[in-house]
């Protein structure tokens, strides 16, 4: 069973994500108990959104005992696909994710993309995004915990301020 739900949101997505995930099972009639893997993406895409989900799908997976599967962006863009193709997840700036035929996969120009000589196939829609992570994680033989699939670095830098200074107030 496949049971889903999206929400368009520009923020707050972490404090959602629990109670939404108890709605799904709510409108699903089951509980978590019921459950018996956790499919999650591990991207690559918003560094954010992959850190959240994927924190949360080890964590419930820890607490309720089961497995927890990562599914990267291209595995779902590639199943049931048999002609080569590039796996391809847009990107910032006019870039974009991919995944060659034989492979190797790395973040280049939109143009360059386009330029190769196998066709491009993109990420579906949302639902049916959720429905293949799921095939693809009910299919999978369980490993080592999920861990982000980042192609990329972060936009985010540490910050230049000097660090504080720790008193010492034992006295």
């Amino acid at each position: 069973m496949v049971a889903m739900r999206s929400e368009a949101m520009t923020r707050g997505q972490a404090e959602r994500l629990m109670p939404l995930l108890e709605d799904v099972l709510a409108d699903a009639g089951i509980v978590w108990g019921d459950l018996a893997r956790i499919g999650v993406g591990v991207g690559p895409g918003n560094f954010t959104g992959i850190r959240i989900g994927v924190s949360a799908a080890r964590g419930l997976a820890l607490a309720l005992q089961i497995p927890a599967i990562g599914v990267t962006g291209f595995q779902a863009i590639s199943l049931d696909e048999t002609a080569p193709h590039i796996a391809a997840i847009a990107a910032p700036r006019d870039h974009v994710y991919i995944q060659t035929p034989d492979g190797t996969q790395s973040l280049v120009k939109v143009a360059e993309a386009e330029a190769m000589d196998a066709p491009l196939r993109y990420l579906p829609e949302a639902g049916e995004m959720a429905c293949r992570i799921a095939r693809l994680a009910a299919a999978a033989t369980p490993g080592p915990a999920p861990a982000p699939l980042y192609l990329r670095a972060a936009d985010a830098a540490p910050a230049r301020d000097a660090p504080p200074v720790m008193l010492d107030v034992r006295d």
